[in-house]
């Protein structure tokens, strides 16, 4: 048994977030799994190993159930849990980040309301956003795809289905944009700060929200949420602010970036966009393939519970590893000609999403919003091109997307 070897290995460079795929290649045949120099965490390369190690028992998203009560409150001392109040009280501890008991029972909650049968009833729902938000567009002639359909699309759909007051979806976005920006490598103390704001004031709005659905219910998962609050097996008030915080995040950052990603992937493979407008049946399909070929989120970071050995490699007990989930989607052992777009390609078992027990509650509701963005942008501009220059991409690693899509017609 051996330490992971340690590259070079920068994912906050410029070239490598343009484009990661080339060291990817490299890393999974050279390096499957390795150290960083300026890091202790333990990366994994390979859509094999991965797919193992999300169902080992021996990993955990946090090791907090592991704890005893004095030994948990010395590690969020050391954390400094303090200077962060909001962020630690509602992000550090949603369904994402927990394990153990308390996982299984929110994420019963969240399943019953938030699976592929619910999501499917909600295709009129997202059709008739979708037509609502290309209508102005289309006289026209251009559009930055991100900012007026990836971005408020999934945005005006998570706030429509938790019962969000419209006046106030505008800001939805930028709350989560804030929150999940401490998840990627390079963030700073402002990024903290910034996050822990917004957390305090998405937290303050939606109690008002969750306070006035309590008193007269309606037909929208704030409602449904806090009809459970305090039942037995069911949630608490911070649980509960807390979920709606993680179907915000997770309900659109995969679309947002996902659509993106995948428009742009169509647009430089022509002949595979001319495909698509001839054989809409491919849609499906195509999503899936869209998201495997530059995925949205690039990496998953798990604790090892207790000391292990894989592949020869030992992990002691508290330290953490990674998941390249963007590498292994583009592993030839799991994906034959992984870096040729096959709209078709059936099977695929891509990581997009995740995978185990922490696979993204959001997935169902993602898929269905980009099948109809893709199809009805097909469908209503039949003669669409990249705009501009190369698209600036989103600073960080983790989440992958762009800024902004310029395009014309």
């Amino acid at each position: 048994m051996s330490d992971a070897a340690r590259i070079d290995f920068r994912p906050d460079d410029p070239a490598f977030v343009a484009d990661p795929y080339s060291t990817y290649a490299r890393l999974r045949e050279q390096h499957p799994i390795f150290r960083a120099r300026d890091s202790e965490l333990t990366y994994f390369t390979r859509h094999a190993d991965i797919m193992r190690l999300l169902h080992d028992p021996r990993l955990g998203r946090t090791m907090d159930h592991t704890l005893a009560p004095e030994e948990l409150d010395r590690k969020r001392r050391a954390a400094q849990w303090d200077k962060l109040p909001s962020y630690s009280r509602y992000v550090r501890v949603k369904l994402l980040e927990t394990e153990g008991a308390d996982h299984a029972r929110l994420r019963g909650v969240l399943t019953k309301l938030i699976n592929p049968v619910r999501a499917r009833g909600l295709r009129d729902r997202v059709q008739r956003l979708v037509d609502e938000l290309f209508d102005p567009l289309l006289s026209r002639g251009h559009m930055d795809f991100i900012a007026e359909l990836a971005e408020p699309l999934p945005v005006y759909m998570i706030a429509d289905w938790l019962g969000w007051p419209a006046h106030l979806r505008h800001r939805l976005r930028p709350w989560s944009a804030a929150i999940v920006r401490p998840y990627e490598p390079d963030h700073t103390e402002a990024d903290e700060q910034r996050a822990e704001a917004a957390t305090g004031e998405f937290a303050t709005a939606i109690e008002q929200v969750i306070e006035e659905r309590r008193a007269d219910p309606q037909d929208d998962l704030i409602s449904a949420l806090a009809a459970q609050e305090g039942r037995p097996d069911t949630l608490s008030r911070d649980e509960l602010i807390a979920t709606c915080m993680l179907v915000l995040n997770a309900g659109h950052e995969a679309t947002v970036n996902g659509a993106g990603n995948g428009l742009l992937t169509l647009l430089r493979n022509p002949e595979q966009m001319a495909r698509l407008r001839a054989e809409p049946d491919l849609t499906t399909s195509a999503i899936e393939e869209l998201l495997r070929y530059d995925s949205p989120l690039q990496l998953f970071r798990r604790f090892v519970l207790e000391d292990m050995e894989y592949a020869g490699i030992t992990m002691k007990r508290g330290e953490e590893v990674g998941f390249l989930y963007g590498c292994a989607n583009r592993d030839e052992a799991a994906f034959p000609h992984a870096d040729e777009l096959d709209l078709a390609r059936r099977p695929n078992a891509h990581l997009a999403f995740g995978g185990g027990r922490h696979y993204c509650v959001g997935a169902p509701l993602a898929r269905l919003e980009l099948e109809l963005l893709v199809r009805t942008l097909l469908e209503r501009i039949p003669q669409v091109e990249l705009a501009g220059a190369e698209p600036p991409r989103r600073p960080g690693f983790v989440f992958r997307g762009l800024q902004s899509l310029p395009l014309r017609w």
